[in-house]
């Protein structure tokens, strides 16, 4: 069993993968590929994740920039949060995001 490593000063590990991400035959993980920057205005990066999550694909929000720092002072990332998929489930994953919002990635 994986010994988890404890982040300082009790704050979630910034671009942790979810324990739920695919891994390969070799059993590493699947590579993380970029879906999109979603702005933390309504908690729209939230939504987008749960929503994916929601659909089985696993996501990981990494905050760019200054953004955990700006996260932790004003509650949100100045610079938006950066989405991450599974390789094997990136056109799912685009697919749900252009139906939701009629948008194109």
């Amino acid at each position: 069993m994986r010994e988890k490593k404890e982040s300082p000063w009790g704050r979630a590990s910034e671009g942790q993968l979810p324990e739920n991400w695919p891994r390969d035959e070799a059993g590493e993980p699947e590579e993380p590929v970029f879906l999109m920057n979603c702005r933390n205005v309504g908690l729209e990066d939230a939504l987008k994740a749960n929503m994916l999550e929601g659909y089985g694909i696993p996501c990981l929000r990494v905050f760019p920039g200054n953004g955990v720092f700006g996260r932790l002072i004003l509650g949100f990332s100045g610079q938006g949060t950066d989405l991450y998929v599974p390789k094997s489930t990136y056109e799912d994953a685009v697919e749900l995001c252009k139906e939701e919002n009629h948008e194109e990635l």
